[in-house]
Formats: C-alpha cells, structure tokens, sequence
C-alpha cells in the first residue's frame, strides 16, 4: 500500500515498558532489548542463582519489589549472549563506537517523592536508551512515551548531560564478540 502525497511515514514501533513497583531494572532490560524478555519473577531467579545461601538476597530489595542491582541486569544479559561493558565517564564520548552498541543501559539518581511531596531523598533508577528505525530514545520507564533523541550527536549530548549531574553510571550492551574484542570503543 503506498501513501498519497505529502503523507508522513507513520513513526516506528517503539517498545516501552512503563514503571511498575521498583522493577526498572527489568524495565530497562526489556526496553533495550525492544520485547519482553524478563519478567520479575525470572529476575527472582537470577537473584536466588546469584546468592543461593543467602537468607536476606543483596540483590534486590528486601521487601520483593524489585530494586535489582547491576549484577542482575549482567547475568540477564548474559543468559542471552550479550554482555554489558561499564563505559569510563572519564573517557571522551567521541569514543564510543556507537554502531557497534545494542543499546544502553544508565544507572542514575532519582528523587522520590509521595504524590505531589517531593522527599530529600535520592534513590538509583535504571533507564535504557535504543537506537530504533536510525534514531535513538530515551525509554525511561517513568515516562508516559519514549522520547526521542535523534542520531548520534542527540544520544552523545543526552549521555554528556546525565554525565555531567554526577553519580551516573553507563553500561554499554553489545554482543560478546563486541565485548571480547572492544570494538565498542574507538581507537582514531
């Protein structure tokens, strides 16, 4: 079927998941990978794999509602084939071979706020950031949709920006062979 003129292609079909309880980790995993992969129960397991004789699991939270920390989101990954590579904010972002990046995954802090009142609280949030159809989103799972960021220079001064507040940390998602060859970094 072919548009008449002046129609405008209709956008891509992007995946995002919105936030539910403390389960952006799965959110993140789920956006970057653009299906839904995991779910919290399977993310349960990977923390019962991670620390089987533990009593209290330090790899979620406490009272079961998510809130899993990095070593999750790794071993998620790597069940698929995939790793994540932590990416050195001191480096400079023109380093970063994007093409050669699945997605990214930003650790960052959050405030927490009940309804309208805002708390003197910060607590870690995962996002994730894609590239879909040649153009890159935030697909944050706080947000109602995903933003988009533009091409590389978007998600470069997006990552600058979230770099520059501080405490934000950046995990690179490429395939292993990616990883073992660190093709995700730029030499020239």
């Amino acid at each position: 079927m072919s548009q008449g003129p002046g129609a405008q292609p209709s956008p891509p079909s992007v995946y995002h998941e919105r936030q539910r309880l403390e389960l952006c980790a799965i959110h993140a995993l789920n956006n970057v990978l653009q299906q839904q992969l995991f779910s919290q129960e399977a993310a349960d397991e990977i923390c019962k794999r991670l620390a089987p004789d533990s009593r209290l699991n330090p790899h979620r939270s406490l009272l079961g509602t998510g809130n899993y920390d990095v070593n999750v989101i790794m071993a998620a990954l790597q069940g698929l084939g995939l790793a994540a590579v932590w990416w050195d904010g001191r480096r400079p972002l023109s380093q970063l071979a994007l093409p050669q990046v699945l997605g990214l995954i930003l650790n960052l802090p959050s405030p927490v706020s009940l309804g309208l009142l805002s708390l003197p609280l910060r607590r870690r949030h995962w996002v994730a950031l894609r590239q879909v159809d040649g153009v890159y989103y935030n697909l944050d799972s706080k947000l109602r949709v995903p933003e988009a960021l533009g091409d590389e220079d978007g998600v470069r001064a997006f990552l600058a920006a979230a770099l520059a507040q501080g405490l934000c940390q950046v995990l690179l998602v490429v395939t292993r062979e990616v990883e073992e060859k660190g093709s995700w970094l730029r030499t020239d």
